[in-house]
């Protein structure tokens, strides 16, 4: 049998990091491994994670970066890269081996589903799936999972300090489009519900619109920020 590695990267997740890894306990039971990898947290989230994952590393902070590093310590064939606020179903790890398999790919993502109830993010979510399917191109909220080999032969996830899982995705369908698991994850709405949906919305499609015109990943990273 395969082998799945789940690779969790954290920064001050202690609100919702033991529900994400409670959910991967019956994965793990079968062979699978958790990897959460720490950029720094100060509020409690490594001393939660650690008896409910396999190994917790702390590395300097940012996204790639700490993703990169579980990937280097990772054992398994497959490498899934599950955000500490996605919540998988308990097929999942059966999901991702079965996709791969059936399709012939390397790579692939799950369909999202955002966490509140606000009537805008169904829309959300549901620009987010099509989205990927038109496009070939995976976002870190949808769980993206891949071949370690495939994912060393593209050289990992670039150093940038935003939009590295597009980026990814790009060097990644060189090789061939992702496969596009319908299974949904539940991932935490907060970031459009701290800042107002419809804002949050506008901003990500400039942030992505820029990124994709060659815009300084660094000058995204402050503009999303602020």
């Amino acid at each position: 049998m395969q082998r799945i590695s789940i690779v969790m990267p954290a920064l001050n997740e202690a609100g919702c990091i033991r529900e994400t890894l409670r959910a991967l306990v019956p994965l793990r039971r079968t062979g699978h491994e958790a990897i959460v990898v720490d950029g720094g947290s100060d509020d409690g989230t490594r001393e939660l994670a650690a008896p409910l994952a396999d190994r917790v590393l702390v590395t300097r902070g940012g996204r790639a970066r700490q993703m990169n590093a579980g990937a280097a310590l990772a054992r398994g064939d497959v490498l899934w890269f599950l955000h500490a606020d996605s919540v998988p179903g308990a097929d999942a790890g059966e999901t991702i081996l079965a996709a791969l398999a059936a399709s012939g790919r390397d790579w692939g993502r799950f369909d999202v589903r955002l966490s509140g109830r606000h009537p805008l993010l169904r829309i959300v979510e549901t620009m987010m799936n099509l989205r990927s399917r038109l496009t070939g191109i995976a976002t870190g909220d949808q769980g993206m999972f891949v071949r370690r080999a495939c994912f060393q032969a593209a050289g990992g996830f670039p150093d940038i300090p935003l939009m590295e899982d597009v980026a990814l995705s790009r060097r990644l369908k060189r090789g061939g489009r992702p496969v596009c698991v319908r299974n949904r994850l539940e991932t935490s709405s907060r970031r459009w519900e701290a800042r107002g949906v419809l804002r949050t919305i506008l901003l990500m499609w400039r942030l992505r619109l820029a990124f994709f015109f060659g815009a300084d990943p660094h000058r995204l990273a402050d503009r999303y920020q602020a």
